[in-house]
């Protein structure tokens, strides 16, 4: 059994939109520098790491994110990440092929937050716009449950 890798980004940061419903919301200038170059550190720091997938909440400041961080792997668009509880993600991700060794995973708080101190057991003082954790599993991603990943490296902008 080999491990498997999942890196969770929160999007970058977005700005406010009056008149537009919350999942048009377009990231601010900030925010697209910020994960330009969180997808530059991941890169830089994780150069082994090449996620055979990149799982996206359908929102424009998740979409937009996941194409900045400018990773080489198909992005699909998964409209249960939009709003998500914990169990939720697992749901998403539990699906994912087996054959697939790393995913990228970009969603919203409090969903992300929650989901990686719940799947890591660890502390996380906060998990801001922009924020990715690295997360080593040991188990197929149809056996993810709360306890069973490792955080490896968490990064905010």
């Amino acid at each position: 059994m080999s491990a498997r890798t999942l890196v969770v980004v929160r999007h970058a940061k977005a700005g406010q939109a009056p008149g537009l419903p919350d999942s048009e919301r377009p990231l601010t200038p900030g925010g697209e520098r910020d994960a330009r170059e969180a997808g530059e550190e991941i890169r830089r720091l994780a150069p082994g790491l090449v996620p055979g997938l990149v799982l996206c909440s359908p929102s424009v400041r998740t979409r937009r994110t996941a194409e900045l961080l400018g990773l080489d792997a198909p992005v699909e668009i998964e409209r249960d990440i939009y709003e998500a509880y914990p169990d939720d993600l697992l749901g998403v991700l539990r699906r994912t092929a087996d054959e697939i060794t790393s995913v990228v995973l970009v969603g919203h708080n409090p969903g992300v937050h929650e989901f990686v101190a719940a799947l890591t057991d660890a502390r996380l003082d906060g998990f801001p716009p922009g924020a990715y954790a690295v997360i080593e599993l040991d188990v197929p991603w149809e056996d993810l449950a709360p306890g069973t990943g490792r955080l490896a490296r968490m990064s905010r902008p």
